[in-house]
């Protein structure tokens, strides 16, 4: 929902930027190109995919899953942080804009690492698991539909491995979940969605005022 970190002033996130962010060229010419679209809002913070290339690099991941892919900034982030055997499966339903997401990726060199389905994510998420890849995954990441937030985290979490971590983006949905006066669907889904988050035993979890907000659920 926000592609800079929420409640930075112009001058702080400024610093922010000049005194952490190593974006690579390829990256930045990817968001500058989403940047021009009227649904530029659905692109990660730069600083995000930064963390998220760091997350990578902890886990020593090798295997990882994208639910939504837009443009393609995430799922490349997350390309140039593995190995040059790593993989990505990445998740969308939208031909034209996963078509500016495979540019730039062939334009980094990483197009290789990246598997794109163009099906529901739900259903590409159960052919997974009947194909046998439960507990398999290091690292997955979930930016789509709200609706089906609570559904896609359920199945990440049969994909992905003990000590494996789910990234969730929007949780904060710019600030609209801690307003009791919205109630669209896109929000309580979300709501529900973080509560469930909280009292399930099987992680353990951070939220972090990152972008629109993101949760860390680790695998336990």
């Amino acid at each position: 929902m926000s592609n800079y970190t929420l409640n930075l002033s112009p001058s702080v996130y400024d610093y922010l930027q000049k005194h952490s962010l190593r974006e690579h060229d390829v990256l930045q010419k990817l968001r500058m190109q989403t940047h021009k679209m009227s649904t530029r809002r659905m692109q990660i913070s730069p600083e995000q995919g930064q963390f998220m290339q760091l997350l990578i690099q902890l886990l020593n991941a090798t295997k990882t899953l994208e639910i939504g892919v837009f443009t393609g900034y995430s799922a490349l982030s997350v390309a140039l942080a593995l190995p040059p055997k790593g993989k990505i499966i990445a998740c969308d339903i939208n031909v034209e804009w996963t078509k500016i997401a495979k540019r730039f990726w062939e334009m980094a060199g990483v197009g290789e690492k990246i598997d794109l389905h163009l099906a529901p994510a739900l259903e590409t998420l159960q052919n997974l698991l009947n194909q046998g890849e439960e507990g398999t995954f290091d690292f997955v990441f979930i930016d789509a539909d709200k609706k089906n937030y609570a559904a896609y985290y359920n199945k990440s979490l049969e994909l992905v491995r003990a000590g494996g971590l789910i990234v969730i983006d929007n949780v904060l949905w710019s600030g609209d979940v801690a307003d009791p006066a919205i109630n669209d669907a896109d929000t309580q889904a979300i709501r529900d969605l973080n509560t469930l988050l909280l009292n399930d035993e099987r992680i353990t979890l951070s939220m972090i005022p990152l972008g629109d907000g993101i949760t860390l659920a680790r695998k336990k």
